[in-house]
């Protein structure tokens, strides 16, 4: 069974250690790290692509809320807190479940599950989030073409449409199956099984024609011949 890796928010350092212990006891979770703010988990994503994020939402600086509004992209979070009044508005920004402490581990078993349920590293038909101008959008990763840096934006097209979003291409790379997308440029990323064909240092998807950098055009010729085979 894959284990899903786990960050976990809190300013109290026993709370940490209790959300630590109950991810130890459960088989399919691991701790990759725990974090005192979310100030220190934005830092620590950044270099560090997690599948769950446990986030208490009172916290010095910024609440957990605040921080989830902040960002573009985030793992699924499960909400850990000793506040029940935030439950409605935290189902606004991708949470997976609310957890109001003291948590059971019957409850976090609850949760975690849900959460394993919806994870992109093990559904049959993954889903990325992703927020623009118009709100949060569910993405299903077999529709993605081609991803695209622009400055500090990332534009994804898709088959159906395209959606800008603050994000890098770094972050959108370790956000998808690796087996399923190579980077063929420096400001592309694109979906192996959408190329149609490769001339010269141009890749051919649909009607879209990207470039391909001579540094990384050996490993795509590589990678799409195996794919092919």
């Amino acid at each position: 069974m894959k284990t899903l890796s786990c960050l976990i928010v809190d300013d109290e350092p026993l709370a940490r250690e209790g959300i630590a212990d109950y991810c130890v006891a459960t088989s399919f979770l691991s701790v990759a790290s725990t974090c005192k703010n979310a100030l220190q988990a934005e830092a620590f994503l950044k270099e560090n692509p997690v599948d769950l994020l446990f986030l208490d939402i009172q916290m010095p600086r910024i609440s957990g809320i605040e921080w989830l509004k902040s960002q573009a992209q985030t793992p699924l979070t499960i909400m850990t807190t000793a506040y029940s009044e935030y439950a409605l508005e935290s189902f606004n920004y991708n949470v997976v479940d609310y957890l109001v402490k003291p948590i059971s581990f019957e409850r976090f078993t609850q949760a975690a599950e849900k959460a394993k349920r919806l994870l992109p590293s093990i559904n049959t038909v993954p889903y990325l989030f992703i927020k623009d101008t118009k709100g949060t959008h569910r993405i299903c990763v077999d529709h993605i073409l081609f991803i695209e840096a622009q400055q500090n934006y990332v534009k994804i097209v898709t088959t159906d449409a395209n959606y800008i979003t603050h994000s890098t291409l770094k972050t959108m790379k370790q956000s998808l199956p690796e087996s399923s997308f190579i980077q063929t440029h420096k400001s592309f990323l694109v979906a192996l099984d959408k190329i149609e064909k490769i001339i010269a240092h141009q890749i051919h998807i649909s009607t879209h024609q990207l470039p391909l950098s001579t540094r990384l055009k050996k490993e795509v010729l590589e990678r799409v011949s195996v794919l092919k085979k």
